[in-house]
């Protein structure tokens, strides 16, 4: 951990290994105002969706958790990343090194609390967030998919099942809306299934809760990000 003087959304770049290839990546990080490294403070990977793709490093606060932030800084009090994958068609799985990257630098630069490290995301970084997720149980205290989805539709290596494999120990809270003609509900619903069935041999694991908006088109993030609901379940799961 390293002295802090600057807070807010500041801009970085990192130097990663990513998808087999070495990668200048710019990034933003939420650092609330009154953080001065004194005690430990959680963590929030944020992953973006297609739109927000690109090299900027900037555009990544522009929808979802970025914006909610803007809109109640007190409901977030935690260390907030935000990756940037550089192309819209790849998925944030084949950007894992980076995501992981980002993480690994805050957690030498910041005084994290190793307990309350938490991954989510919004579309693609909804879809994201159930693969990394399923990839990393033991590092994430709990995950909050927004409309996210596998690659059921070209039998893909992630599937519900792959996901609920991974998951299925943790807490999750996912959401989607019932309109959304951009990724389907069912998209959410199957994954919601295989992680249920999984769970139902399991001792002592919350079971996954799913909000459905049932007037909400794709985007459900605003309605989920912006609840008191969500920051306060959040930041009350601690890794076991």
């Amino acid at each position: 951990m390293i002295a802090i003087t600057q807070t807010g959304f500041l801009f970085r770049t990192i130097s990663v290994v990513s998808n087999g290839q070495s990668l200048s990546s710019k990034y933003a990080v939420y650092v609330p105002r009154w953080y001065d490294g004194s005690k430990p403070v959680p963590l929030i990977l944020f992953l973006h969706g297609r739109g927000e793709s690109g090299t900027d490093g900037q555009k990544t606060i522009a929808q979802g958790l970025g914006t909610a932030i803007l809109f109640n800084e007190a409901a977030w009090p935690a260390i907030v990343l935000f990756p940037q994958k550089p192309t819209q068609e790849s998925r944030w799985i084949d950007h894992e090194g980076l995501a992981m990257g980002v993480l690994e630098e805050a957690r030498r630069m910041y005084n994290i609390d190793a307990s309350r490290i938490y991954l989510t995301g919004l579309s693609q970084g909804g879809a994201g967030s159930w693969a990394i997720g399923a990839k990393h149980p033991d590092l994430f205290a709990a995950v909050a998919p927004i409309c996210g989805f596998t690659n059921t539709w070209d039998k893909g290596p992630v599937t519900p099942q792959s996901v609920a494999e991974g998951i299925s120990t943790l807490p999750i809270w996912t959401f989607h809306g019932l309109k959304d003609d951009v990724v389907l509900p069912k998209e959410t619903e199957a994954i919601v299934a295989a992680v249920q069935a999984k769970q139902a041999g399991m001792q002592g694991v919350p079971p996954i809760k799913a909000t459905y908006f049932p007037d909400a088109n794709h985007n459900s993030w605003d309605a989920a990000y912006r609840s008191a609901e969500l920051p306060m379940w959040l930041f009350e799961q601690r890794k076991r």
